[in-house]
């Protein structure tokens, strides 16, 4: 009997896709409020729909929220793209964020990561798929 081919570690669906990962900005923006220059009132401005879902929808982590220390934060992704049609900037899984990203060349999936308890949100990572090159 054969075994399955096993995937390599790194063919993952991030492999496949673009990342923008937001995380300078987001130590730039601590390290502001930290010294002074921007209030944590400012920091702490969810939407009160982004707060809903993820009061209710979001992925926990185990990652404690950057400014209150108080809760854990909750990823929230949303899928953007022309061709997704009823399916625009819809609320899903991160996988399937994942997938559709790959698998629409126009559409960008959005995590979002939120604290419950003080309404800390920031843009944590986009991706989009790969272009081929062409020549």
């Amino acid at each position: 009997m054969r075994k399955p081919a096993r995937t390599p570690l790194a063919r993952s669906k991030r492999s496949e896709l673009n990342v923008i990962d937001y995380t300078l900005a987001k130590r730039a923006i601590l390290r502001d409020a930290q010294v002074g220059l921007q209030s944590y009132n400012d920091l702490c401005d969810a939407h009160p729909e982004l707060v809903r879902a993820a009061k209710h929808v979001g992925e926990p982590t185990r990652v404690d929220c950057p400014v209150c220390s108080q809760d854990k934060l909750v990823l929230l992704t949303y899928v953007y793209g022309d061709s997704l049609k009823t399916e625009n900037g819809r609320l899903w899984s991160l996988d399937t964020g994942l997938r559709m990203a790959a698998a629409y060349p126009d559409a960008c999936c959005y995590v979002v990561e939120v604290c419950r308890r003080c309404n800390w949100n920031h843009l944590r990572e986009a991706f989009t798929a790969r272009r081929a090159a062409t020549g």
